[in-house]
């Protein structure tokens, strides 16, 4: 019988005040040490205004946060304070987990036209 494993998925993290429209790198969970993150999920919700115009932004480790997620259209999400996007890894696409002490996070490439935040969730599982 195969042993029962105590894995869950959870929110490892919530990221208020993200700055959506400079193009910058913003971390959103650092994976503790001895320990391995499978990202599943991103949710990015109530923005401060408009991201109309944010038609790229990268989601994972590294400088330019590629490794998971690329070239995110949140461009959509034109109501501020309710609306959300729910950004799931790709059917079939192999990804690398995040090791220890990586740092996953949003890059913006092409931001909103004017200024605005977001509260950005990031879901998955360590082991």
């Amino acid at each position: 019988m195969a042993e029962l494993n105590s894995i869950a998925l959870t929110k490892v993290s919530t990221t208020t005040g993200v700055n959506m429209q400079a193009a910058a790198k913003t971390t959103l969970y650092t994976v503790p040490p001895g320990k391995v993150f499978y990202p599943v999920m991103v949710v990015v919700r109530d923005p401060s205004a408009s991201l109309a115009g944010g038609t790229d932004y990268d989601f994972g480790t590294g400088a330019n946060a590629d490794t998971w997620r690329q070239s995110v259209d949140l461009s959509s999400m034109t109501t501020a304070n309710t609306d959300y996007m729910v950004i799931f890894g790709a059917d079939v696409t192999k990804y690398t987990e995040c090791a220890a002490a990586s740092e996953f996070g949003i890059k913006v490439s092409t931001g909103s036209t004017g200024a605005a935040t977001a509260t950005i969730d990031v879901f998955g599982f360590l082991v």
